[in-house]
C-alpha cells in the first residue's frame, strides 16, 4: 500500500512560509533564542525550526501558539477582538443551512 503524498496549492505554501518568517522575525526582534521559544511552547527546537520554515505538517495549534507568544497577529490586529469575530461568524453560520448537499443533476431524457 503506497503512501499518499499530499500536495498544497502555491498560495498555501507561500502563506505557511510567510507565517513562519513572521514568527522567526518577531522572535529575533524580541531577542529570544529558538530554545527559549520552543521551551515556552513545550516543543523541541527542531519542531520550532519546522514552524519557522513554514513546514505544512506542523500542527496548526503549535504554529498559532508560536505566533501568539511572539506577538504575530492572528486574523485581527488585537487579540481581544477574536471573540467578537467568532461571534460574527457564528451568527452568519446560524443563518445558513446545517448541511450543504450537492445539487442533483437533472435527468436529460431528450433523445
Amino acid at each position: 500500500m503506497g503512501t499518499h503524498i499530499r500536495t498544497y496549492s502555491r498560495t498555501t505554501r507561500e502563506a505557511l512560509i510567510l507565517m513562519g518568517g513572521q514568527i522567526r522575525l518577531a522572535r529575533k526582534q524580541r531577542k529570544m533564542s529558538e530554545a527559549d521559544l520552543a521551551g515556552r511552547i513545550g516543543i523541541s527546537r527542531s519542531t520550532l525550526q519546522l514552524i519557522e520554515k513554514g513546514h505544512a505538517k506542523v500542527e496548526i495549534g503549535l504554529v498559532f501558539e508560536a505566533a501568539t507568544l511572539v506577538g504575530v497577529p492572528l486574523f485581527v490586529s488585537e487579540p481581544s477582538r477574536l471573540t467578537a469575530q467568532i461571534e460574527r461568524i457564528e451568527d452568519k453560520l446560524a443563518l445558513l443551512p446545517q448541511a450543504v448537499r450537492r445539487r442533483r443533476s437533472e435527468v436529460k431524457d431528450d433523445f
